[in-house]
């Protein structure tokens, strides 16, 4: 079990829940060449007929204007990591399990699986618990390296 772990600077707007509001958004990046790995949406049940969009990575200038020209400024929250690895039954609960045992509440969490690699997006609701989730990925790495060295592998 091996995870690589990425801070993902997140850049956000308020969009109307209709037809084609969220490809407005994204054509002032792609025409600015944005490369984009991070694209959320979700209604606001707050407020009907709206939505936010979160996208990333936003980088250099041109693309910093361009996102800028669609509304869309760098937040803070949620405070978005990025989890990549080796895929292998039931990895999810085992990384979840372990952050509830430590009282990290997720704000989301997306996770996909192709070939034999997993990608993950955790969103947390304070860079501290981001950090403490992060020093739990890393005591897991740890743990099953010292596991397969001990087997062998």
């Amino acid at each position: 079990m091996s995870f690589k772990w990425d801070r993902v600077h997140v850049w956000s707007c308020e969009i109307t829940d209709q037809a084609g509001s969220v490809a407005s958004k994204l054509a002032h990046l792609a025409q600015a060449d944005a490369n984009l790995e991070y694209i959320f949406t979700k209604r606001l049940p707050h407020k009907p007929g709206f939505g936010v969009l979160y996208v990333a990575p936003v980088t250099g200038p041109l693309q910093v204007r361009a996102a800028k020209a669609a509304d869309m400024q760098e937040v803070d929250a949620p405070v978005v990591r990025r989890i990549e690895g080796d895929n292998e039954a039931g990895l999810a609960h085992h990384v979840t399990q372990q952050w509830a045992i430590a009282g990290i509440n997720l704000q989301g969490l997306t996770m996909a699986v192709l070939g034999g690699k997993f990608i993950g997006y955790a969103a947390f609701d304070t860079v501290n618990d981001a950090n403490r989730a992060a020093q739990i990925v890393a005591d897991l790495t740890l743990a099953a390296a010292a596991e397969a060295k001990a087997m062998g592998r």
